[in-house]
């Protein structure tokens, strides 16, 4: 999967517009990911990344930057071998797009703020 295009608020992956936050899998998309809070990160918001067994894991942070990603979250994640890059979203779409050339990797993006 591809992401076409990023803009506050907007995405578009493979050619489908989403206009809520989006967890990006190598096959799917999951949209509307909600969090436990909107702008702070939970291990839980993540279950089905892990669930997949990805090795790698982008968070978009979002248009500049509002959601925290906890140390504990960090922590949780390496402890399940899974590589994780925190950037704001604009760089996360970015990364992602070079990334998934050469593997298998979920990208958990905040659209907004």
């Amino acid at each position: 999967m591809k992401i076409n295009h990023y803009s506050f608020g907007r995405i578009v992956i493979d050619g489908q517009t989403y206009v809520k936050d989006v967890i990006l899998f190598p096959e799917r998309v999951l949209s509307p990911w909600w969090r436990k809070e909107g702008h702070l990160l939970h291990a839980e918001d993540l279950t089905e990344v892990v669930n997949e067994k990805l090795r790698v894991l982008i968070v978009g942070t979002g248009y500049n930057g509002a959601m925290r990603v906890p140390e504990e979250v960090i922590d949780c994640l390496r402890s399940k071998d899974i590589s994780l890059y925190v950037k704001d979203t604009p760089t996360a779409v970015k990364l992602y797009n070079e990334i998934c050339l050469e593997k298998k990797v979920a990208a958990a993006l905040h659209l907004t703020c």
